[in-house]
């Protein structure tokens, strides 16, 4: 059975990223996921070649036909964005894609085709496939093309036979964050130990528990704000979600990305390679994770 663990965060800048490069390292049969399509970045880390490159078509824009149009001015009175010129040409700048003009234009003289938005990959890393995406600049449907993007990953898992995806979600709880949580078998919360920190925990939490999908804690930085450390794991357990750990604040993790690793590769021997360790023993003890034959890690769980 394949599992897939999301790793997610209230905002950016919390180290989603870098966590889920270093899960990597740890992993075994997996096939790696970039669902934060608005800013990818995981690509820096993993260096992959690109093995297969498709356009991603989204929303749509109008376009008048002029040798039908008869200038009735209907389009113009209708559209609320003004996208329309004096002389019927439509601004695509402007244009929101509402499709209004499309549907009562009596003459039928306005098109509406579907426009390319971005790009998804399929491509080879070093810790096996992975498969992301580049949204194109200012462009909408990201939420569509995180859905496509996890169809996708899941489709190359069943067809290689992988059995574990580790999806790099989107922050925040809006379209594109929603789009990534529903299916999976668990989120991995990464937190930072700040007031902020904990009410962006809060908020993904709680559309965890909408979807019905078990969320996972774990504190990065925790030694910034031991105080709120202690709040952000308080309330975690009064949500019933399991802890994973600690992750220290380390330069570390800035220097192994300058070298393009991530921080089990740069520093296998560090106290953050450690913290990140024990981090992946406990989601792997998870019993929605548990399914890779792995050694009983029960004993470290808290």
């Amino acid at each position: 059975m394949i599992r897939e663990l999301v790793i997610v965060s209230g905002k950016g800048g919390t180290g989603k990223t870098s966590v889920t490069a270093a899960f990597a390292s740890l992993a075994q049969n997996s096939v790696l996921c970039d669902a934060d399509v608005d800013a990818a970045d995981l690509h820096l880390l993993m260096a992959p070649v690109v093995r297969k490159k498709t356009d991603f078509m989204g929303g749509s824009l109008a376009e008048i036909r002029r040798e039908d149009c008869v200038e009735c001015d209907r389009c113009r009175e209708l559209c609320r964005f003004e996208a329309i010129s004096a002389d019927y040409v439509v601004d695509p700048i402007s244009c929101e894609g509402c499709g209004v003009c499309v549907d009562l234009c009596p003459e039928h003289a306005i098109d509406f085709p579907v426009q390319k938005c971005g790009e998804w990959f399929i491509s080879d890393t070093r810790f096996g496939p992975m498969v992301h995406a580049r949204l194109g600049i200012a462009e909408e449907n990201s939420g569509k093309l995180v859905s496509l993007v996890r169809q996708e990953t899941r489709k190359l898992a069943e067809e290689r036979g992988f059995d574990l995806i580790l999806t790099d979600g989107p922050p925040g709880i809006g379209c594109p964050v929603i789009a990534s949580v529903g299916g999976a078998a668990a989120l991995a919360i990464i937190v930072e130990p700040t007031v902020s920190g904990l009410h962006d925990m809060q908020r993904v939490a709680e559309l965890a528990v909408h979807f019905k999908v078990p969320g996972l804690v774990c504190v990065n930085k925790f030694d910034l704000n031991l105080e709120m450390t202690e709040k952000v794991e308080a309330y975690g357990r009064s949500r019933n979600m399991t802890l994973l750990g600690r992750i220290p604040f380390d330069p570390i993790f800035t220097r192994a990305m300058i070298e393009g690793k991530n921080v089990m590769e740069y520093a296998p021997d560090s106290q953050a390679a450690a913290a990140i360790n024990d981090v992946w023993g406990k989601v792997m003890a998870f019993p929605a994770m548990n399914v890779m034959g792995i050694k009983d890690f029960s004993s470290i769980i808290k």
